[in-house]
């Protein structure tokens, strides 16, 4: 976390946002090959779903990546230890990517921040202490109805932020943060069940 903060306020205070975008940003038309790079020297492409959670687009953005991960990362730890939450940070920047390469493959908008890593371990954090309410439905079990309330309200969610910061003409990577969520719901059991067999 210390490390996205001093090179994100480094990328702020030097004016460098958008250089650093689109050398270090995700792009997911990088990935299809079908973006010209005009022989700059950018992260590969491979590596941009982590050096993008070290680029936000101001101090708005830094600061509520690092509030959210402060709070529920604390709390995910005490279930799935330090190295659980680095594989689920790990993993949920690659399923963000991934989520927003499903969603628009062409795009050559560069995805920055960290929010889509951080809602892996929002997505873990949710399964873990949330309350299950939830009822069987036919054959369907409680705890994968209780997982589709989580993924469907965190994907509402998304939704709604998505078309309020469109309308004020700002871009929200939407699909990332569903699916660095879903990666947080998937892992989080095996996490926790990991961590503890192995204290």
């Amino acid at each position: 976390m210390l490390v996205t903060v001093l090179v994100s306020l480094f990328v702020l205070f030097t004016h460098r946002e958008i250089e650093a975008a689109v050398l270090g940003g995700f792009i997911p038309a990088r990935l299809t090959g079908t973006v010209d790079t005009q022989g700059l020297t950018m992260v590969p492409a491979l590596l941009t779903p982590l050096s993008a959670t070290l680029l936000h687009a101001g101090l708005f953005h830094l600061g509520m990546n690092i509030l959210m991960l402060a709070y529920t990362g604390r709390e995910t730890e005490k279930a799935i230890g330090p190295w659980g939450v680095l594989i689920l940070y790990l993993v949920g920047a690659y399923a963000a990517a991934g989520a927003q390469w499903l969603a628009d493959p062409q795009s050559v908008r560069p995805m920055i921040g960290a929010s889509g890593a951080a809602s892996a371990i929002v997505g873990a954090y949710s399964l873990l202490y949330g309350r299950s309410r939830a009822k069987p439905i036919g054959p369907i079990p409680a705890r994968a109805v209780h997982v589709a309330w989580l993924a469907a309200a965190w994907v509402a969610i998304n939704l709604m932020t998505g078309l309020a910061f469109q309308a004020a003409n700002v871009g929200i990577a939407a699909a990332a943060h569903i699916g660095g969520f879903a990666a947080g719901l998937i892992l989080a059991r095996p996490l926790f069940q990991w961590n503890w067999r192995k204290a």
